[in-house]
């Protein structure tokens, strides 16, 4: 009963949806361990406010958005993710050429010494936008990590707030790699549900929540840098 052609394939597709789903998903679970391993190598590199989870999801968006191009009718660009637009041409280059083989996964040149990751075989890929440059691992000594300075009257401030106080709101997580010595607790589902309920926060799913001292803060904000 239905004469429009984009109607009527749309409810093809409709039908056909979850069985198409959960094929992609089998595809993404066959190259999951990359992933993983990648995401994994980036926080030990750059520190524990990046969240491997959040990566990877980026990660899977950016792999559908890029497919779209095996489908493209040659006038319609397909949208970059906005950490996407950092990437160096070369590393744009070489997922064309991918894109133009086919293959998700490059073939090792020769030479190359066993063992390298498959961060290391893409050589500069997307997530190199995450290691910035070469920051200090995160630091748990100090007179900022003193036991003897938290009580019960201590305060606190979520570091996605703090970030935002000093300026930083733009980039999630420069806080902790400009200043790596800061007193930092990584909160727990319990934590991040009970401060969700309090309204301090939004529910984030398995992104990581950070609370800070808010003397801290107060600290930095009065220092020159940021006053």
């Amino acid at each position: 009963s239905f004469t429009d052609p984009a109607v009527s394939m749309d409810l093809l597709r409709a039908v056909l949806q979850p069985s198409i789903n959960e094929e992609i998903r089998g595809v993404f679970s066959k190259y999951m361990k990359f992933f993983q391993k990648a995401a994994i190598n980036v926080r030990d590199n750059v520190g524990e406010e990046v969240d491997p989870e959040q990566l990877i999801q980026e990660t899977c968006r950016s792999c559908l958005e890029q497919a779209k191009l095996l489908f493209s009718d040659g006038k319609k660009v397909v949208p970059r993710l906005p950490h996407e637009q950092a990437v160096p041409k070369r590393a744009r280059q070489m997922d064309e050429e991918l894109n133009r083989r086919g293959s998700p996964v490059p073939k090792k040149r020769k030479g190359r010494p066993p063992g390298q990751s498959l961060l290391n075989d893409r050589g500069v890929s997307g997530m190199a936008a995450w290691k910035l440059k070469a920051s200090e691992p995160v630091r748990r000594d100090g007179p900022k990590w003193d036991p003897s300075r938290l009580t019960e009257t201590t305060t606190f401030v979520l570091g996605s707030r703090a970030n935002k106080a000093l300026g930083m709101g733009g980039t999630r997580g420069r806080l902790y790699i400009k200043h790596p010595h800061l007193f930092k607790y990584a909160a727990d589902p319990q934590d991040k549900h009970w401060l969700a309920e309090q309204q301090h926060m939004r529910a984030t799913g398995g992104k990581m929540a950070y609370l800070l001292i808010e003397e801290d803060i107060r600290d930095l904000a009065a220092s020159d840098d940021y006053r």
